[in-house]
């Protein structure tokens, strides 16, 4: 990998691994491409993006699944030296109105339904000037142009992706990361040599699922890219492309050892597994191992991609109960709630810094509180430092629900369900969930006379436009709700309640 910016380990990655074979599954059939032929895709798409007026630094979003086109897009927006800005595919329009209005993108590439809907929305969304659908005649335009040419380097230190996540507030928060970051990421993964072959299982819009694809572009990883997950098709892709080693959180490596288990085949080629954004149960690393599967733990998030990771030569009970040793050139503190730093093997929250840090949130107003004034990245989860320098996360501070590595603002849920008629208040927190990790359970509070149920719920969280992962997946209707003294709701009351009914 050579260059100072993403664009520049591009094209040095053409020129070195230009054969690398990509394919792409979904249900529209399977694309098969080599490393050079998308680039030279990207580059036409990258001047026709500049033919649409887009210049080095403006915000061009994407919201696409996981076909060819996303690929060539991702490195269309770099290539042109813009901010790519991926946007998970099962936002609403709710969520990616805002979105859009608050990064200013002026450019949308998404699906031609989506785009129309898009374009419904008119003077909402000022400095959108176009929106292009793959598929139709404004995509066909884009790569209907010659070749970009190579443009001035990019400083290292523009921001050059901006990814939303949503925490404990309820909007979701701009991630902005630059060239510096994410080649740093990218420095931190070994070079695997021939024969090792990648399954992507993550969506477009989540940064796991764009490093993947970074990989690929600026690596020259051999991947297979899956744009609906399907357990059994993904034990096909395995054994029919050779696949070596693939990540995603406990719900894909389960459902993929259950169809390995179904059907006879066993896992295959498949050697090494990295589970993650989530929590990960050690039995299922114990599970993958007596598949012949090195399975792992990570972790890491939107601003920090990744803090620590196992690995396939580490022990298996490294494996199956910590989640790694820190990455190359990161440093964590585990503090008190002062601030004050515990002895090794002691729980605290987890502080992080390192060159693949963000580089701040779009909103400046939310940095104070995501930073402390020297620098240091406060994670909001809980974890310890053994001494053998593994880290283990074992809890969060944060008010989030993590559903199959999705994070959901409860605050988010709570203001979609007090709009309905029917609730007078509404609390969302985590239920465990077996193959999720965790899922919505909401506590109301209804208005005197009042009834809800659940259908009723999914009914009215889908006329708001609200993705469905956010949905309660369980009602509780209740008199009153646990409170402190000061009138806080005693989520930490609600939270045993739901564990003594799942145990």
């Amino acid at each position: 990998m050579k260059g100072t910016d993403l664009g520049a380990g591009m094209r040095a990655a053409v020129e070195r691994y230009g054969a690398t074979p990509l394919v792409f599954h979904g249900p529209r059939g399977v694309t098969t491409t080599r490393l050079d032929a998308l680039h030279e895709r990207a580059l036409r798409v990258a001047a026709g993006l500049a033919g649409l007026g887009v210049a080095p630094g403006d915000v061009v979003a994407l919201q696409l699944t996981g076909r060819v086109e996303s690929a060539v897009a991702h490195a269309a927006v770099l290539l042109r030296g813009a901010t790519v800005l991926p946007i998970v595919p099962i936002y609403g329009l709710r969520e990616l109105g805002f979105v859009l209005g608050e990064s200013a993108a002026t450019v949308l590439i998404t699906w031609d339904e989506r785009a129309a809907e898009v374009r419904g929305m008119g003077a909402g969304l000022p400095a959108l000037r176009r929106v292009v659908a793959v598929g139709d005649e404004t995509w066909k335009a884009l790569e209907e142009h010659p070749p970009l040419a190579a443009h001035a380097p990019s400083d290292p230190d523009d921001i050059c992706l901006l990814v939303y996540t949503s925490g404990t507030t309820a909007d979701p928060k701009g991630v902005q990361h630059t060239h510096r970051s994410l080649l740093a990421e990218l420095a931190t993964m070994p070079d695997h040599g021939d024969g090792y072959v990648y399954l992507d299982a993550f969506p477009p819009g989540h940064v796991a699922g764009l490093c993947v694809l970074l990989r690929a572009l600026v690596n020259g990883v051999a991947t297979v890219f899956m744009e609906k997950w399907d357990a059994r098709t993904a034990l096909d892709l395995v054994h029919e492309h050779g696949v070596t080693a693939s990540a995603g959180v406990p719900f894909h490596l389960a459902a993929l050892l259950d169809a390995a288990d179904g059907d006879g085949r066993g896992a295959g080629p498949l050697r090494e597994y990295l589970v993650g954004a989530a929590s990960v149960p050690p039995v299922l690393v114990e599970r993958a191992g007596r598949a012949g599967i090195a399975a792992y733990r990570a972790y890491g998030s939107s601003e920090h991609p990744t803090i620590s990771s196992g690995g396939a030569d580490d022990p298996p009970g490294k494996r199956a109960a910590t989640d790694g040793r820190l990455k190359p050139g990161t440093r964590v503190r585990i503090v008190d709630l002062d601030g004050r730093d515990v002895p090794a093997g002691k729980e605290g929250e987890i502080w992080s810094r390192g060159p693949e840090v963000f580089a701040g949130y779009r909103d400046p107003a939310l940095n104070a509180e995501a930073f402390t004034p020297d620098g240091w990245l406060r994670t909001g989860d809980v974890g310890r430092l053994d001494g053998d320098g593994h880290l283990t996360v074992t809890d969060r501070l944060k008010d989030i629900i993590v559903r199959g590595g999705e994070k959901i603002s409860s605050k988010e849920v709570e203001d979609l369900l007090a709009a309905h008629p029917a609730v007078a208040e509404a609390v969302a927190v985590a239920e465990p969930d077996g193959r999720y990790g965790e899922r919505v359970c909401a506590f109301a509070v209804l208005r005197d006379g009042a009834e809800l149920d659940l259908d009723e719920v999914r009914e009215h969280f889908a006329s708001l436009g609200a993705a469905r992962q956010k949905t309660p997946e369980r009602l509780v209707v209740v008199d009153t709700l646990p409170r402190t003294a000061a009138g806080k709701v005693r989520k930490h009351v609600l939270r045993k309640e739901i564990r003594e009914w799942t145990s």
